[in-house]
């Protein structure tokens, strides 16, 4: 088979056209890849959950009788241990689950944490 001498110049400049637009498109363009999106989608729904049930939680604190006791015993504690502390006192528990959410009992700590007793 012979092919014409103006079809492989037409090849090359199409595979690098090709290259370079798959680098542009993913450097500048805001490509994304099917694992990457995914794994920014988790980041921003783990986001809002902290936001949306911080202040749940923070409001379970506070329906305790003892809240102003368990508050001053909270920030007793270095930073570290905040959070376990939120987790084991069972205010970090969303409806419906099981175990404490760390990430939520971390954000809650910040929050009372910043109260004043």
């Amino acid at each position: 088979m012979k092919v014409s001498p103006q079809i492989k110049p037409a090849v090359f400049g199409a595979i690098g056209g090709a290259v370079v637009l798959a680098v542009v498109g993913f450097t500048w363009g805001g490509w994304l890849t099917g694992s990457t999106a995914e794994k920014l989608a988790t980041q921003r729904a783990d986001t809002a959950l902290v936001a949306a049930f911080t202040p749940y939680c923070v409001a379970k604190f506070k329906e305790n009788a003892d809240s102003a006791v368990q508050l001053a015993a909270l920030k007793k504690l270095s930073s570290w241990e905040q959070g376990s502390y939120v987790e084991k006192g069972g205010w970090a528990t969303m409806v419906g689950s099981t175990k404490p959410n760390s990430d939520v009992a971390r954000a809650c700590a910040e929050v009372l944490n910043k109260e004043t007793p």
